[in-house]
């Protein structure tokens, strides 16, 4: 999968990309991340980038003609290109999902658009980028720890990138649940015991109990994330027992037929 990063701090994308997960990616040929220094499309000497709003007001504001000319001088750049701004859609993990399944398709990839100081010229929305991004209701100084979110949720799920594939089935956000708790060794720590089940070798009792702490602590803290999937009617009888078993009150009728 290729995507391109349209940044004016290009070294920050780059040192990030070639560690970890990302850097093993590349190394496998799995991902390919090219960085574009916005600045590159500036005509003057100080490589100018950034203006004072029209209608007065704090900060600065991207401007149109810089990106614009740095976009258009990417070769077969990879579409959809995003702008990450706070008024986005919301970045999640089924968009994650969504552009990793690109990987399949002979368009494979997307590019991002870093904002900085109060934003980017409105012709850069309208008329350059095919969308926007936003990582959560917050303000960054700018869009460069977004894009890096957006990359490595997106990367760790093409395939080859992880160890272990099965890693991205069981976690956080799969199906509308949070992880469920994870111990690893020792046993008894400051006398703290791991669960006896997940000590048993019982796998089928193992699943179990995963699911019910997962649907468990889902509930605690992501209430809206049960709901959905009563909406959905994604619950299944033992879902809806475990739950109110817990004192949980889940809507009756939520059942699967």
């Amino acid at each position: 999968m290729r995507i391109d990063v349209f940044t004016i701090f290009p070294d920050v994308i780059s040192a990030y990309c070639g560690t970890s997960i990302l850097g093993r990616a590349a190394e496998a040929g799995a991902l390919d991340v090219r960085v574009h220094d916005l600045r590159r499309g500036a005509d003057d000497p100080r490589r100018s980038v950034d203006d004072s709003p029209f209608g007065g007001g704090a900060g600065m504001v991207l401007m149109a003609e810089p990106l614009f000319r740095c976009v258009e001088s990417v070769p077969d750049l990879a579409r959809p290109l995003y702008l990450l701004a706070p008024g986005g859609r919301r970045f999640d993990q089924d968009v994650a999902a969504e552009l990793a399944a690109r990987a399949g398709s002979p368009a494979a990839g997307f590019s991002l658009l870093c904002g900085r100081y109060e934003g980017v010229d409105q012709r850069v929305a309208d008329h350059l980028v095919d969308g926007e991004l936003s990582v959560g209701d917050f303000v960054l100084a700018g869009g460069e720890l977004a894009a890096l979110v957006v990359v490595e949720a997106v990367a760790r799920l093409l395939p080859e990138v992880l160890g272990n594939e099965d890693s991205t089935l069981e976690e956080s956000f799969t199906g509308d649940l949070l992880e469920y708790p994870q111990y690893t060794r020792p046993a008894e720590f400051r006398g703290w015991e791991v669960p006896a089940v997940l000590r048993s070798g019982d796998h089928g009792a193992v699943a179990a109990w995963r699911r019910t702490q997962a649907l468990l602590r889902t509930a605690e803290r992501r209430p809206d994330l049960i709901e959905r999937l009563v909406r959905a009617t994604a619950l299944s009888a033992s879902d809806v027992r475990s739950l109110v078993e817990h004192g949980y009150d889940v809507p009756s009728g939520t059942e699967p037929e």
